[in-house]
């Protein structure tokens, strides 16, 4: 880290200790009254960039010293000191509603942190998840620490050939540059963590960001201690292969719960976001074990009511497999020595078939039974993801299947654009996003349509010039001629209809579904009438060729069709920075991915505080967000759930909603030239949607749901040398062993004044008859959910085999023959079948 202070005078001093204070605190990313100060300090840096430690850091002694001693400045950056503490010393949600919480720390591992531009350590949607939620959590109050890699490369960078051919291109991220601080112990000595390896010793190093109230630790492995080959496990974000994934996902798990420990950090809830981070569940049990001399079995019983696992993937494909000698060569002497595990042991823990030799490691599967909740990320997701869970719950109903969900949502102030964030405040008087209780929704209401107006058009405008220079610069870049570097700063109309795509190119998400009738498309666009205009932006990941081909059919369209140049950009290197713009300026955010293979999705959530509106499948969140009055939804089609035939009709019907409803709606306008129907979908969209689909919803969901439960359920199975936790892993234990045992006898049913009467033999051997439950199940009708009645135990049962009669006398609303016995394991503190799943159907 640069420290000039030696050459500047005391006054300056001072001031350069209060600007790094600013320039350090990620809070600035959403904090629009921060943008004033660094831009005044260094223009075109923090335009290109805004990164406010990179402009404090590349600053002359010269300039550091206009900067500390101007007046102004000092004012300015006084205030902002002065706003930041006030945020940080301010009464929070968590603190007024939860005041004597058993929680203190909520650790949150993850692959990937979109926090800002300036410190490009994400990709996309998990990243922008992870990022989001630590804000989110640092505005509430919630006690979170987030862990990850600080990665040399990062995701790569787009750079698009003329013919639109996607070149990756890695910059190094010089550590340096970014907003973050080396973490440093009570001697003032850096953070190195030695981690023993079979033949070697990795070391990492620790690196801290600060995000308000929350910090996110980062480890390295560019350590120089290291030989070539361990300095590059963090060198790219999803680069190379499965051995340096997994190497990536050993560092984060492993490592990063010991670096928490380092630190004296001790959390009762692990939140594991995705897969990547499922090696917690075994360095935390190993943690525990070597704190208190238990065996393994009890340690994860015990440490696994602490951790929630979030699930991101829509189809099973997506999920980290790793071959069984992989597993043995990097995890097999850990597994053994820490762990005392065996190999088999291990592979167990991440297989559907623990005996078949040839089935990989599935790190959703190890994470899923290492975990007191898993959880999808949207509704339709929760039910997407059940069957691609279901091989690790045999015989259990689908609709069973442990996987609920909490809908994710975005870190509003982030994403909003100044003119926006100063019509809410207006609107409310408060800012609503950080558990105020403020009725957004009638403040929102109440706004007369020239205001939204007018912010509709300022952002608009906003996004133009931004487009317009973006693009002249990649193509003065490329070497473009001076004639279209000349045509593209002219580009675009300010007051027309602006559309908006830009996600991840990835088939599913079906980029091109807009290019399926291009002649259609071109007279869209070039309507003299009642002009459109599309903006189009997104990466390919380097080994996903047929995403690659997506990128370069827009490429290729718009070289092709010089009557649309004006109205269309693809605009290269989709990264934060690009997305904030299109979000607070676009009309219309498309999205249109084949159902039901959006988990969630967030980038439709960012334009709501903007003002914009959402023409999408019903997937993901907008499945859950969507009405008439609120936005446009894109019809399904019959068809092939993956043909061609299904993807031609939804185009179609992508035009029609586009022609009939989209653009009449935006250019119909009263005296005044306000589109008042427009601006109605609008207000309510902003109104309804915003709060719904924000990170703070997200945050107090995920603590009164999962957080706040699982510290209580681990406290109680840690207390007292971990007592339950030892009865819960007997009982585990018994269910495994006798479990089989269990038949049933007779079943008899007897129907009079509208009720049914059942009667039910169950012999359980000797397995106590406490550790079961007996049940009546009936699938379910229309979409609701299963019945499932309990059974009372009643009478021994004569003979020498213990068993026992259960019955139930139920509403004769369904026939009899709907419901089937079965048994179940039963314990008042354990999660079922996610910690027990065995279960017994009556034949």
């Amino acid at each position: 880290m640069r420290d000039p202070g030696r050459d500047l005078s005391a006054e300056a001093r001072r001031g350069w200790e209060e600007l790094t204070a600013l320039a350090l605190d990620l809070r600035w990313t959403f904090d629009h009254a921060e943008d004033a100060l660094w831009e005044r300090i260094e223009p075109e840096l923090w335009g290109l960039t805004h990164n406010a430690w990179a402009v404090l850091q590349t600053a002359s002694l010269t300039r550091l010293h206009e900067i500390c001693t101007d007046r102004e400045l000092r004012a300015r950056a006084t205030a902002m000191i002065a706003a930041r503490r006030r945020y940080l010393a301010r009464d929070t949600w968590f603190a007024r509603t939860h005041p004597d919480s058993p929680l203190t720390a909520v650790a949150y591992f993850s692959l990937e942190f979109m926090l800002s531009e300036a410190l490009p350590i994400y990709a996309g949607g998990l990243g922008n998840v992870a990022g989001d939620q630590l804000k989110a959590a640092s505005d509430l109050g919630v006690p979170v620490v987030g862990v990850g890699l600080l990665y040399q490369q990062g995701y790569f960078r787009q750079v698009l050939e003329p013919d639109g051919t996607q070149r990756a291109l890695y910059p190094y991220n010089d550590p340096g540059q970014l907003p973050v601080t080396p973490v440093r112990d009570a001697s003032g000595r850096w953070v190195r963590l030695a981690i023993p390896m079979p033949g070697y010793t990795v070391w990492l190093r620790a690196w801290q960001a600060t995000v308000g109230r929350v910090r996110l630790l980062l480890l390295d492995s560019n350590d120089p201690a290291n030989p070539p080959m361990i300095r590059g496990i963090t060198s790219e974000l999803y680069g190379g292969g499965p051995e340096l994934r997994l190497q990536q996902e050993m560092v984060l798990g492993i490592a990063g719960w010991r670096l928490l420990d380092a630190l004296g950090i001790r959390p009762e809830v692990c939140h594991l976001n995705e897969g990547h981070a499922a090696l917690v569940v075994l360095e935390r049990a190993r943690s525990f074990m070597a704190e208190t001399g238990h065996p393994f079995d009890v340690a994860l019983t015990v440490t696994r009511a602490g951790n929630v696992f979030t699930t991101h993937t829509p189809v099973d494909a997506g999920f980290d497999r790793f071959a069984p000698d992989l597993v043995a060569r990097l995890l097999g002497h850990y597994a053994k020595k820490e762990l005392g595990l065996d190999l088999t042991e291990l592979l167990a823990l991440g297989r559907a078939r623990p005996d078949d030799p040839s089935e990989p490691f599935n790190m959703a599967y190890l994470a899923a039974r290492g975990s007191g909740a898993v959880n999808a990320v949207s509704a339709l997701h929760a039910r997407t993801s059940r069957p691609i869970f279901q091989p690790i719950f045999p015989r259990w109903p689908e609709a069973e299947v442990p996987v609920v969900h909490v809908t994710n949502g975005v870190h509003v102030p982030s994403w909003d654009s100044a003119p926006a964030a100063r019509l809410w405040e207006t609107a409310c008087g408060a800012c609503p996003w950080d558990g105020a209780a403020v009725d957004a929704a009638a403040a929102i209401r109440r706004l007369p349509d020239e205001a939204l107006w007018r912010m509709r058009t300022e952002n608009r405008r906003a996004l133009v010039r931004y487009v317009r220079e973006r693009v002249a610069r990649e193509l003065a870049a490329a070497g473009a001629y001076d004639g279209d570097i000349a045509q593209a700063r002219e580009a675009f109309d300010p007051e027309a209809l602006t559309l908006g795509f830009a996600r991840r190119f990835a088939t599913y998400k079906r980029p091109t579904l807009l290019l399926h009738d291009e002649d259609r498309l071109v007279r869209l666009l070039t309507s003299r009438e009642r002009p459109v205009q599309l903006i189009v932006a997104g990466k390919a990941h380097p080994h996903d060729r047929e995403g690659q081909a997506l990128v370069q059919a827009w490429v290729r369209f718009i070289r092709e069709r010089p009557e649309v140049r004006s109205r269309v950009a693809f605009v290269g290197d989709y990264d934060m920075v690009l997305a904030r713009h299109l979000v607070q300026g676009v009309d219309v955010w498309i999205t249109t991915p084949r159902r039901p293979y959006e988990a969630s999705g967030t980038s439709g959530m960012k334009v709501l505080a903007n003002g914009g509106l959402n023409l999408s499948t019903l997937d993901g969140w907008w499945a859950e967000a969507y009405a008439p009055d609120l936005g446009f939804a894109l019809d399904g089609a019959d068809g092939p759930d993956d043909g061609p035939s299904r993807d031609a009709a939804e185009a179609a019907a992508l035009y029609d909603r586009l022609e009939r409803d989209v653009v009449p709606c935006f250019y119909d306008r009263d005296v005044r030239g306000i589109p008042v129907a427009w601006l109605a979908r609008v207000r309510e969209s902003m109104a309804r949607l915003t709060l719904r689909f924000s990170a703070d919803r997200t945050v107090r969901e995920y603590t009164e749901r999962h957080y706040l439960p699982a510290a209580a359920a681990y406290r109680r199975r840690a207390s007292d040398d971990a007592a339950l936790g030892r009865r819960l892993t007997d009982w585990r234990r018994h269910l495994a062993r006798d479990f089989r045992a269990l038949r049933f006898g007779a079943v008899s049913v007897d129907t009079a004044g509208g009720h049914h009467a059942f009667r039910v033999e169950l012999f359980t051997g000797s397995l106590d008859p406490d550790a079961i439950r007996v049940e009546l199940y009936a699938d379910p009708l229309d979409g609701g959910p299963p019945v499932r009645e309990t059974l009372v135990r009643g009478a021994r049962l004569p003979g020498p085999e213990p068993g026992y009669v259960y019955a139930a006398r139920i509403p004769a609303t369904r026939p009899a023959w709907h419901y089937t016995a079965r048994a179940v394991p039963a314990h008042p503190d354990a999660a079922i079948p996610l910690e027990a799943n065995q279960i017994l159907w009556q034949r």
